[in-house]
């Protein structure tokens, strides 16, 4: 069975590195590989008791649907979203609801048999909202990958996937690159 599971890890990897990709260059592409990977990442994830991790990758499926009408039909003029950046405002409270929404299902999954309930709770809650702000197109997402991935390759090494550790330290350097793509094309758009 571990064979197997290693082999779907692969094929989500690759999948992954294309959304990634993909996104970078903002082509409307990278929602179908992220959902062919996050369905994949779901099993994998729940067969490594990673539960946390599973339904992020439910959630990711979601979020590759909504991605794809956002950057086709979303914004102001229904012509898809523009690079935009959040207040400090905005990025203050969204760091105080991933630290309280991380503490509280952490505790909700302490003594169900997941594996690091803080850590994977952290990832999957800093994830969720993060995943937004790509599909909203707020620039500063990126920079919020960057600690996500980070803590990412910590816990996928925990558990054994090595694949996807290499796959989130890959991440970490992408999204270094992705944030300064973005951010020249946000200073190139018109007013």
């Amino acid at each position: 069975m571990i064979d197997s599971v290693l082999t779907w890890e692969n094929a989500a990897v690759v999948l992954a590195i294309a959304y990634l990709v993909l996104a970078m260059r903002e082509n409307i592409l990278c929602w179908l590989a992220a959902f062919l990977s996050t369905a994949i990442y779901t099993v994998v994830f729940w067969e490594v008791s990673l539960f946390m991790e599973s339904a992020l990758n439910v959630f990711y499926m979601v979020m590759a649907v909504y991605g794809w009408w956002a950057w086709t039909r979303g914004g102001a003029k229904d012509d898809g979203m523009a690079i935009h950046s959040w207040t400090s405002r905005q990025h203050a409270m969204v760091i105080l609801g991933i630290l309280a929404l991380t503490l509280l299902t952490g505790w909700l999954l302490t003594g169900t048999g997941a594996a690091r309930p803080y850590v994977d709770s952290f990832t999957t809650v800093a994830s969720v909202i993060t995943t937004f702000m790509v599909a909203r197109k707020v620039l500063e997402n990126w920079l919020y990958w960057i600690v996500i991935d980070a803590v990412s390759i910590w816990l996928y090494l925990d558990r054994g996937l090595e694949s996807t550790a290499g796959l989130f330290a890959l991440y970490v350097v992408l999204a270094v690159v992705g944030y300064y793509q973005w951010r020249a094309r946000a200073e190139a758009q018109p007013d």
